[in-house]
């Protein structure tokens, strides 16, 4: 497993397709603030909560600098259902391979119901103006991570 990310890290650059079909890449974003954040699967429960609590943030995150793209392993069709089905607003990409996930720590061994198993690891980073982590959160709750996120970053709730 790569190591976990910490605050000064340079962020693993990528390219992955959205659910609308379009490649983003993190280096295109240099000179804002991105949150980047890893979930399971897309429609399930706590990944709803977590990505509408991000959508439902949306306009506020951006007037503070910040952009958000989710990332699951879930294919572009998958995600094009998900904002769908839930009206979501933020960035959804797909990263079938696995590959972006381990290169942010996102995906490895991990507890699920008292088993070691090896899976998605609910993370969140915040990457900087010049591509630097500034946050790094492994294992994070998806009820309530926004307000936490928020409150993380001296943002207003």
């Amino acid at each position: 497993m790569t190591q976990r990310l910490t605050p000064g890290d340079p962020a693993p650059d990528f390219t992955l397709t959205s659910d609308t079909g379009e490649e983003v890449s993190l280096a295109d974003l240099r000179g804002r603030k991105v949150i980047v954040y890893f979930y399971p699967s897309a429609m399930t429960p706590g990944c709803t909560k977590q990505a509408c609590d991000f959508s439902d943030s949306l306009e506020s995150l951006r007037g503070s600098g910040y952009e958000v793209l989710g990332i699951s392993k879930d294919a572009p069709a998958r995600l094009a259902k998900f904002r769908e089905r839930d009206g979501l607003s933020i960035t959804l990409l797909s990263d079938t391979d696995l590959e972006v996930h381990r290169s942010f720590a996102a995906y490895g061994e991990k507890k699920l119901y008292g088993k070691v198993v090896e899976g998605v690891i609910r993370s969140t980073f915040v990457v900087d103006e010049d591509g630097k982590v500034e946050l790094a959160q492994y294992n994070v709750k998806a009820t309530g991570h926004v307000a936490k996120l928020r409150k993380d970053l001296g943002l207003a709730v």
